[in-house]
């Protein structure tokens, strides 16, 4: 008889752990409730998680480069907020998508910033540009939600490809191939994963640590600003408390998918399926009237397993 070879089989489970999980949850959820799997509960769910997908793909980057990024939520709020106010104030399309956009990857830089040449702990740095952007949206709106009313912004949260699915679904996988390919596919997807393996050996190997993690906390304000885009496209407004909570879901779904916290190792297909056991999990448990403070509970179960099995590897 063939012996299974346990060394090998071990990493691969832990691999394929939140696909696994996420099979089980759908084979759970779709004996307890007959309308999980219907077509437009489905499209549905995918359609809100896109925007946690959004951010967590940027995190993953900031993650596997061994740090954190809590700024992104209020990233989303503000540069949705300033998207919104330039469409209220007459501009186009083109040009308030494109300063949110700007201001998002500015945002993300000032973080690199502070953490690369301030040297302060992405934690710190991170937590203090989220409780300042989180007053500066509070300022720019004054408390109150800002009308984004325009036809053409509102395809971009609302709109379906081919009549079918939704179009933040479709900008969630095209985000999804591109950051998979900047991962998996270029230098600077292998030097990110240098930098959080050993900083210290990405460095002496000639990698400029400084000008990659401006580059990787740009990217995830880059892509904070496009789910708040979306966000504030498919509410019709931009919220000034848009967006609270979900550095905690996009942490969650990294960790979830099997991106480790120290850095180094991970891979973003992990976080898609990451983002859609949450999303799924909610769903279900929407599904089956359980109460929302119960499923913060559930939540927080799930997410603590997931660091525990991290930190078994």
């Amino acid at each position: 008889m063939t012996r299974v070879n346990w060394n090998r089989v071990a990493p691969l489970l832990q691999r394929l752990g939140s696909v696994i999980g996420l099979l089980l949850l759908f084979i759970v959820l779709s004996v307890l409730s007959p309308d999980f799997l219907s077509a437009s509960n489905l499209l549905s769910v995918l359609r809100q998680i896109s925007v946690n997908a959004l951010i967590a793909f940027g995190m993953t980057f900031v993650i596997l480069a061994g740090g954190i990024d809590l700024s992104v939520g209020a990233i989303l709020a503000f540069t949705g907020a300033i998207t919104g106010g330039l469409l209220a104030a007459g501009h186009g399309v083109t040009v308030a998508v494109g300063a949110g956009l700007g201001l998002g990857l500015l945002l993300g830089m000032v973080n690199g910033v502070l953490v690369s040449w301030g040297r302060v702990a992405p934690f710190i740095a991170t937590l203090g540009t989220l409780t300042l952007l989180r007053g500066l949206t509070l300022v720019y709106t004054q408390g109150t939600p800002i009308a984004a009313p325009n036809q053409g912004f509102a395809l971009l949260g609302k709109g379906y490809l081919f009549h079918l699915v939704p179009l933040p679904v479709v900008l969630m996988f095209a985000a999804f191939g591109v950051c998979g390919f900047l991962l998996r596919g270029t230098v600077f997807g292998r030097h990110v994963m240098a930098i959080g393996g050993n900083e210290e050996a990405a460095r002496l190997s000639g990698v400029r640590i400084a000008p990659m993690k401006l580059a990787i906390y740009g990217l995830s304000g880059l892509l904070s600003a496009f789910a708040g885009i979306v966000l504030t496209s498919r509410l019709d407004s931009a919220q000034p408390t848009a967006g609270v909570g979900y550095e905690l879901d996009a942490i969650a779904a990294v960790v979830l998918g099997g991106t480790s916290l120290s850095g180094g190792r991970g891979w973003l297909f992990g976080t898609l399926v990451g983002a859609l056991l949450i999303g799924f999990l909610n769903n279900g448990l929407n599904l089956l009237g359980v109460s929302s403070f119960y499923q913060q509970v559930v939540k927080g179960i799930v997410i603590l397993i997931a660091v525990l099995l991290d930190r078994r590897k």
